[in-house]
């Protein structure tokens, strides 16, 4: 085949492709994070308590984070990236569902979850509406 001939195929080939439906990013993006907070609400994570037995939480942009974890890799991967890797981390297992549902809404101030920090895989949980119920969302009832 010569150039003319395959630069002919290639032409029609794209001209076919012009067509086909392009995936909207914002909408890959928004389906990837659905995905991923279902799949938070429906597992236990492991959540370190603090000195006085509270979930430990911390600040971060003007807001407090329970940190949560996946699984004993990630909270020591945490351990270590703080220079705590020596002392020992006490832990409750609570599933996503319970924090995002019943905790947040139980404190008195705004809070997000922040899953496997320091790690690959980390995401955060903002408290805000379609994450957490309305009532305890920054843009929700209690914000308007």
């Amino acid at each position: 085949m010569g150039f003319d001939e395959e630069w002919g195929r290639l032409r029609t080939e794209a001209a076919g492709r012009a067509h086909e439906p392009v995936a909207d990013p914002f909408e890959s993006a928004r389906a990837a994070v659905v995905e991923r907070l279902a799949d938070f609400r429906s597992r236990v994570a492991l959540v370190p308590l603090d000195e006085r037995g509270g979930l430990w939480t911390a600040e971060l942009g003007g807001l407090d984070w329970i940190c949560a974890f996946s699984d004993e890799e990630a909270l020591s991967r945490f351990a270590v990236a703080r220079g705590d890797a020596s002392r020992e981390w006490t832990y409750r297992g609570v599933t996503g569902a319970r924090l995002l549902d019943e905790v947040i809404p139980a404190l008195d101030f705004p809070c997000g979850v922040a899953l496997n920090a320091a790690g690959p895989d980390g995401a955060v949980f903002p408290p805000m509406r379609g994450i957490v119920p309305v009532t305890a969302a920054l843009d929700g009832e209690a914000a308007a």
